[in-house]
This record gives structure tokens, sequence and C-alpha cells, in this order.
């Protein structure tokens, strides 16, 4: 009797299915098997899938490149539905895949048997028993959880921990290995489930021993060894490193990464595993996900490392001491993969005395480039600053290096780094600009010499907790021009006073704009005037990435979040208690060709009386300052200074505002007409001020007016 006949007997059916080709043949008894004609038959791959239930030919096609790339069996059940897509039979399908192209590995024959389920268990209408529809979800539910808690590690002892952790539906292993390559060995990247120290024998093995994960990096083919005979008779000359652990069964499975073996996954078990299709198709998508995981793992550790080295290569710490003030600074890089960014500070002892210079700026972007140029234009100006240059020489000397670097390289002039190029190599040769304020502090006086290019004006916290930010004078952002001015503005710090300095990413940060941005500072600085400078950066900080800072997001929700560098100088208050509260006080020069530093006048006065008891009196301070500002700069050649001063204990305090300048000639009192548009200066005062005058002063003279806060203090 033939084979055929015996098998046709037995209601068991031959195939054979040419992948390349795209052909299945099939005998009469597979034919019927398939609900056809029951006589030899050749089908198209499309026909065959037709005749299958779609979940189960997606099932099939899995298992069958499983077993093509690990050369073993396929071994599957699948539905048979008719022609109307009623399912009409269960069949068990066994088949051995043949490579036909072995260059490529994509092309394969399979041949094999089916035979009916005669006697299907319950819910056998699924195509699948209760079990094994349970070991199904079980299946999808296990790699689904582990793909996700897989995509959370971020470091190699977190992905080694999950996969320790890993319990796998029916077969859960009782000891791990995880093998990377080095060269032409092997490493044990982690281990789970074996004493201290057993590592020892299988640390630094040649790819090239007679051991199983050596193999498997070879091949990249996984290994399954289901009894301690299998691997005693295929590994004779490792078996004895082994049997002491006391495991029944063994997998071996590649780490295949973009089509890359990096490493191998020994996943060991106390209890037999037959290592069904089902089973190896579970540990071949862990080992993938393994295996992505852990490069993910890698380049986050390795950009972590790098973003610390460049970190402590580039941000300077504070020192030496200055006499009679203290410093503080933070750096926080939140913008960018590298974790470092533009922002930076510096502190520069000054040559030929006690003075010392403190440097705030930021280059554009939130990259690797930017921490390079930060890099060096913090160089160039402490370079500059040790020839003894002042603040403006220095920060022009500085502006004129960044251009320089693009000036004859770049013909198309500034660009916007955050913005995606399509050429990379040509955006990384773009000019980029930096803004910047350095400041030139002598402790003996207290005189803080500033210059600005494009920065953030400097906030002063007085004695009395009153945070205002201090407009100073300033110029282009370094590297627009190669020529530009930055003009120096000096501000005396009283003992007791504390000065911050930050980059936009403190104010911005949370999608604030500068105005919001400053509202949410502002309280912290007022709040925090016992606490020490260390204490008061925390909390700054604090303020825009503690948990609260998420609540209070600004209005352009979907700013990008910015790197911060904070700077904090304090002027140590002298030890004899004053006899009344220190006086609020701001000095601010009115030059003739920017009369809109009148705005920035009215502003910082504002600021000053931000908690003045009557509003109406703050409104009429902030109009006589303007007519007086604006008089000067009508009627002079010369520039108007403004001084402000609030003394006094809270609801009983004094204002005095005086504006300066070089004219001899007084103003008169007039009596203006309906129609006239100037003339009312004086009549102003007379009505809105509690006292006012003109004081003659050398060369010039002050014109100054009072107000007297009523009210009792809260």
């Amino acid at each position: 009797m033939r084979t055929e006949e015996v098998l046709a007997a037995i209601a068991t059916g031959l195939w054979r299915w040419d992948n390349a080709a795209g052909y299945v043949t099939l005998d009469a008894e597979a034919a019927r098997l398939f609900g056809l004609p029951a006589e030899p038959t050749v089908l198209s791959e499309a026909a065959m899938r037709a005749r299958l239930h779609p979940v189960d030919w997606a099932e099939s096609y899995g298992i069958v490149r499983l077993a093509v790339a690990d050369g073993t069996l396929a071994e599957n059940q699948v539905r048979i539905v008719g022609e109307d897509g009623e399912v009409i039979r269960t069949i068990r399908s066994r088949s051995k895949p043949l490579v036909t192209n072995h260059e490529y590995g994509d092309d394969y024959e399979l041949i094999g048997t089916v035979q009916e389920i005669v006697e299907p268990h319950a819910g056998a209408l699924t195509g699948q028993s209760p079990v094994a529809g349970d070991w199904r979800r079980s299946r999808e539910a296990f790699l689904l959880d582990a793909g996700r808690a897989l995509a959370e590690a971020r470091s190699t002892a977190e992905v080694l921990r999950v996969a320790a952790s890993l319990s796998m539906p029916g077969f859960s292993p009782d000891g791990l290995a995880v093998f990377g390559i080095e060269g032409e060995h092997l490493t044990i990247i982690g281990h789970h489930g074996h004493p201290d120290g057993a590592e020892g024998p299988f640390t630094d093995m040649s790819v090239n021993t007679d051991y199983p994960a050596a193999e498997v990096v070879r091949t990249g083919r996984a290994i399954y060894l289901p009894t301690p005979k299998d691997y005693q008779d295929r590994y004779p000359a490792t078996w004895p490193l082994v049997q002491g652990f006391g495991r029944r069964s063994w997998a071996f499975v590649p780490l295949i990464v973009a089509g890359r073996t990096m490493g191998a996954w020994m996943a060991a078990f106390k209890n037999p595993v037959t290592f069904t299709p089902d089973e190896r198709s579970v540990l071949t998508t862990v080992a993938r996900m393994l295996g992505q995981a852990l490069v993910r793992a890698d380049a986050a550790e390795t950009e972590r490392e790098v973003s610390l080295g460049l970190q402590r290569s580039m941000m300077p710490t504070l020192g030496p001491d200055i006499p009679g003030m203290s410093v503080a600074a933070r750096y926080v890089p939140t913008g960018g993969g590298l974790q470092v960014g533009g922002d930076w500070y510096d502190m520069i002892p000054l040559p030929g005395g006690r003075k010392v210079a403190l440097v705030i700026g930021d280059v554009q972007g939130h990259d690797v480039r930017a921490a390079g140029l930060m890099g060096q234009l913090r160089i160039a100006l402490r370079a500059y600053a040790a020839e003894g240059h002042r603040p403006d020489a220095v920060l022009a000397r500085a502006s004129r290096f960044l251009h320089g670097m693009y000036e004859f390289s770049v013909p198309h002039g500034l660009t916007d780094p955050d913005e995606d190029e399509e050429d990379e190599d040509t955006a990384f040769g773009l000019a980029r600009f930096a803004t910047c304020l350095y400041m030139e502090v002598d402790p003996d006086s207290g005189t803080l010499d500033i210059a600005r290019a494009g920065h953030p004006d400097p906030v002063i916290r007085s004695v009395d907790g009153t945070a205002i930010i201090r407009q100073t004078a300033g110029g282009l952002p370094l590297g627009i021009e190669a020529d530009s001015n930055y003009p120096t503005t000096r501000v005396v710090l009283e003992p007791g006073d504390t000065m911050m300095l930050c980059t936009d990413g403190l104010i911005e940060t949370g999608g604030h704009d500068m105005l919001s941005g400053w509202t949410r500072l502002r309280p912290v600085l007022e709040s925090n005037t016992g606490a020490s400078l260390e204490k008061l950066a925390d909390a700054l900080v604090e303020a825009v990435h503690g948990p609260g800072s998420h609540y209070t997001t600004g209005p352009l929700a979907d700013r990008r979040e910015d790197d911060i560098a904070l700077m904090l100088l304090s002027r140590d208050s002298t030890t004899a208690v004053p006899p009344r509260p220190h006086p609020r006080r701001t000095v601010l020069t009115i030059s003739q060709a920017e009369p809109e530093q009148v705005a920035a006048a009215r502003g910082q006065l504002k600021q000053l009386l931000h908690d003045w008891r009557d509003e109406e009196q703050v409104d009429s301070a902030v109009l006589m300052l303007s007519e007086m500002a604006t008089n000067v700069l009508v009627h002079t050649d010369g520039d108007a200074v403004l001084i402000a001063e609030a003394a006094g204990e809270r609801g009983r305090r004094r204002l005095r505002v005086e504006v300066a300048d070089a004219s001899d000639e007084l103003p008169h009192k007039r009596k203006p007409g309906e129609l006239a548009s100037s003339g009312r200066g004086l009549v102003l005062m007379e009505m809105l001020a509690d006292a006012w005058g003109v004081d003659p002063r050398g060369e010039g003279k002050s014109i100054w007016f009072e107000i007297y806060e009523e009210g009792d203090a809260d």
C-alpha cells in the first residue's frame, strides 16, 4: 500500500506550499479537508487564504515565519470556512519549512500534513478549545504589559529588573541572563536567579565557544533545549558549567535590533518546557522587545553621560567669595534631548583690585551646538574681562567675536535653530546670536556697572521685601552686528538688597510671557526675605518646575520649554539696627536720544508703589513724573535724571520724586488757555502734590514733589 493510501485511510492529507511561486498543492484528502472537491488540486496563495479564517491566517503566517527562522516544525490549529464565511471544520496542520534561497532566507517551501480535529472541545466553533483560547488571551495581555513595562524603562538596570519580573503565561523562567558582544567576546550585561559570582565562567567568553549563547550570536538563530539530555548531547564541553544550577529546560533567543544581532537572552526553567510554537512565539517577541529596550536604555545612558560631562566642563563653580556680598546660582537644563543648551553664568575676578564681574547669557538654541558656542563665548568674555575692559567694551568685543565666526562662511544670515531644516549640514553652519548681561561689581561701595545685550533686565529686592525690575540701558544681542554699542547703567546695591539675574527660561517656562512670568515670580522673591540665597534660588526654580507650577500655566500654553540660568547677588546688611525701615529707591537716566525711557520711568515708579494704599495717589505721582520728565526733554538740551524714594512705615510713608537736569532756566507757572498744549506742569503739581518745589543745584536744577500716604498699615 502506498503512503498516500495509508494517509488517506487515517484521514490525513498532504500539502505543499511554495512561497516563492505563490502556489499550494493539495492531495485529494487535503483538498476535502479544505472544503474543496476530493481530488488533487493546485491553488494560488490568495485562494488558499480565502479558505482560512482571517484571524487564523495571520497567526499561522507568524508561526511559519518563526519556524523558518528557528528551523523547527510549524504546528497550529486553523478554522476552515465555506463560501458563506461559516466555519465548517477545524484542522490541525504540521509542516516543515525548507529554505530554497539560502542567500536571502525569504524563499521557502512548506511540506506537511493536515488532520481534522474529530472531537473538538466545547467552544470549538471559535477554532480553539477553552484552554487554548484562554492561553491566547493571556499571551496577548502578557505581551501588552511586557511591552509597556520595557518601553518605560530608562536604564539598563531598569530593563533587567523588568525582564526578571516578567511572568509568562504558563511557563515563567526561573533564571535569565542577558549577553552582549564586545569584539569577539561575549559579556554578561545582567542576570537573575543565580548566586552572586555564578557568572564568572561565562564572562569574557569567546563567540567561538561551544556554548548556546555563543552559537546564537554567531548564527542569529534561537536554540531551544527542552531537556538536560538535549543540552548535554549538543554542548558537552559547557554542560558541566550549567548542570549545577538545577535547570530542566533552556531557551537561548537572539536579541535582534534593526536586523543586527546585538546579543542573546537566556531563559532557564526548573520545570520541563516543550517549547511549543506558541511558547517560542512568546519568547521571540519578548526577546525583540528586550533588545529594543536595551538599545534605548544604552542611548539614554550615553546621552546622560554626555550631558553631565558637558555640564561639568562648561558650567563653572562660583568663587572666590566676594567680601561683603553673597552669591548663589542655578542651572536647569530643560530643553533638548541631551539636556544641555546655550544658557550659562560665570563669575570672573577682575585684575587690579577687589572687583569681580558677574555674567549671565543665553545662546540661541537648545542643542549641543548651542552648548559649544556658549563655551566659546564664555572663554572670549573671560579673556576680554581679564584685559581690564569696561562692561560696554567687553560686550562690544564679544559681539564682534560671535559675528566674525560666521561673517565669511554664512551667506544666509541668522536662522531659528528650533525650526526643522531639510539639510542639517547647511543649518549647522548658519549663525546664531546670544543675549548677555555683564555686570562689574565693586563690593566696597555696592556699585554695579551693568551692560546688557538683549537680555532681560535685572530685578532688585529691597530690604523691606519689595521686588522691582530695574530698567537698564541695553543694545542688540551679541552677534547681530559686528559693531554694536552697549551703554552702561550704574546701580547701587544698598546693604540688605538682593539682585536677581536670570535667562528668559525662568520667566517664560510653563507657557508664560514676560509679563505673566514676572507676576508668577514676584511673590516668591518678596515672600522669602528671611531665607538664604541658596533657599531663595531653590524656591524660584521650584515655582517654575515644582508640582504647583503645573496648575499655573501661562497664556501661551504651547510655548516650548527653555533652559534656565539664575544668579542671585546680595549685599550683606550692617550689624546695627536701622532706626527706621530702609527706604525704597530707584534712579534712572532719561536720555534726549531715547525719549521712550519716559515710559520706563513711569513703570519703575508704579513698581516702587505697588503696595501703596491709595491707587489715585499712585496715578497722580505717575502723571506728575511724566509731566516733569517730558518738560526736561522738550525745553532743555540735556538728559533728565530721575530719583524716586519711598520712606517710612507702611500706611504713613512719604514719596519724594526728583527730576534733575543741567539747565539753569527755572520753570514758571502759567495760565494756559483751553486749547493750549503745554504749561500745565506746575499747576498739576500744585493740585496733586502734598509738597513741591524747584531747587537750583550748581549747573542745573531739580524739580521735586512729595506725596504722603494716608491710612493705617494693614
